[in-house]
């Protein structure tokens, strides 16, 4: 059979201007799921493609005509383009439709209106089965990995939209577990592969020639000794890329030798929560760090030359406009190479969305909106407009054109020409929002500039009564 993996991407995603500003920002990659999940089918003599709708056009006539199985990978703001598409292929096609992946995993009966059959958690025990029709219940449960030395590498053969970084995930599920994570609960419990087995997927990516690699990890320094011991041997055998990303956490700063060898293995790029600098903010989505430990990450991440994207939750109940205004401007005092503000986004089977449906906060909308870059919620300090501005301004604010100059210095011209092109694409992408929300009646940005501030007066009553 021919078997076609998909992992939609909004409108939004899909223009090219973002395109290009996705490269800009970083390097192509594609999420490991479909390709481990793939991988499994192909080895069992099926017909397998992978395609990663945010890296290129997909070219769905043609996967029409011969597909026999599509499986559609969901997430919360991917998921009315992966409805879309279900539809298209049941309305066209005699194909069978599989829909799996995080979102899918908490709203699971949404998903079957779409679908022949839902997968829910982890696939890799149970995907064969349900294609080859052995496991036919509607939804289907997926069975939690012991042991994830288990788990097949992802097979990039089988890809067919553009990639230029590998992907390796070294762990499942996060020691913390924040109100407004939803990987740390779909992969739960937190779970390690073996340095050795994670060696073995890195030296298959460097004989296959790729030059940068990303740690997808929720916290890939959270156990540092094991963190040390793959960095030593990606040295020691000479596993080194031009660049790693990887997450990590503000107790990073603590471990002088990790910092080191860390920056000698070349994991030369990672994203850290700062979220907030307000420590009741912090404490309130259970961070478990404090304002002391943000301010030393920055400074370590810049004697070490490792460059710090800093995460910012936008919308706290405990923020106002005045404490996230401040955080932004703490990220770029420690001289963060990028800024990646973050609208609080209460996702299905979340603490935060469960809190905020009882009391009745959520904005009408579709799940396209669960981006992270949206407001979906009336905040507890101001209207849907002033937090989405805030967020806007966040932009403009941290990748103006006078801090290209620090970024040549600290981490040199190249990374100083893609800052540049930061500032460009943030102030093309604020001003086509702004226009959007006067002209465009049938856009978010105008439903949410014009969204009632007495709704929003309303909603923060609510919130203070609850305190």
């Amino acid at each position: 059979m021919k078997i076609v993996f998909i992992v939609p991407a909004a409108a939004l995603r899909r223009i090219p201007l973002y395109r290009l500003g996705g490269k800009i920002y970083g390097q192509a990659n594609s999420i490991t799921g479909p390709l481990i999940l793939g991988g499994i089918l192909k080895r069992a003599g099926h017909q397998v493609e992978v395609y990663e709708e945010l890296n290129a056009r997909l070219p769905l006539k043609k996967l029409l005509r011969d597909t026999d199985i599509f499986c559609l990978s969901l997430m919360s703001s991917n998921a009315p383009r992966g409805y879309e598409l279900a539809d298209i292929i049941h309305r066209e096609t005699d194909a069978k439709v599989i829909i799996g992946g995080i979102h899918p995993t908490s709203l699971p009966q949404e998903a079957l209106q779409h679908a022949d059959q839902v997968i829910v958690g982890e696939g890799e025990q149970v995907i064969l089965d349900v294609i080859e029709g052995r496991r036919r219940e509607p939804i289907v449960s997926g069975i939690t990995l012991s042991h994830v030395d288990e788990a097949p590498f992802p097979d990039y053969s089988i890809l067919k939209t553009p990639c230029v970084a590998a992907n390796v995930i070294s762990t499942r599920g996060c020691p913390y577990c924040c109100t407004f994570c939803t990987t740390s609960r779909m992969f739960a419990p937190y779970r390690q592969r073996s340095v050795d087995n994670v060696i073995a997927e890195i030296r298959m990516y460097k004989q296959m020639g790729f030059r940068y690699l990303n740690f997808e990890d929720d916290n890939f320094t959270a156990d540092k000794e094991r963190a040390k011991e793959i960095c030593r041997r990606m040295i020691r055998e000479n596993l080194v890329f031009k660049e790693s990303f990887f997450f990590g956490r503000t107790d990073m700063a603590n471990d002088e030798e990790l910092l080191q060898l860390l920056h000698d293995a070349h994991l030369t790029r990672v994203l850290i929560g700062i979220e907030s600098l307000n420590q009741s903010a912090l404490d309130s989505i259970h961070k478990g760090q404090n304002i002391e430990d943000i301010r030393r990450a920055g400074a370590a991440c810049e004697k070490y030359k490792i460059r710090m994207i800093a995460s910012i939750v936008l919308g706290l109940d405990e923020d106002t406009k005045k404490d996230m205004d401040r955080s932004i401007a703490f990220a770029k005092s420690i001289h963060a190479y990028q800024l990646q503000p973050a609208i609080l986004t209460p996702f299905p089977g979340t603490p935060v969305y469960e809190q905020f449906c009882q009391e009745h906060r959520m904005l009408p909308g579709d799940w396209s909106r669960f981006d992270m870059m949206h407001v979906t919620f009336l905040p507890a300090h101001m209207t849907p407009w002033e937090l989405q501005e805030t967020f806007y301004q966040a932009s403009r604010s941290f990748y103006d054109f006078r801090s290209i100059r620090d970024i040549r210095r600290i981490f040199g011209t190249e990374y100083a020409l893609r800052r540049f092109g930061l500032a460009l694409m943030a102030r093309l992408g604020v001003s086509g929002a702004h226009i959007a929300s006067r002209i465009a009646k049938k856009s978010v940005y105008y439903e949410l500039r014009h969204y009632s501030s007495k709704a929003s007066t309303a909603a923060a009553s609510k919130v203070t009564d609850a305190t």
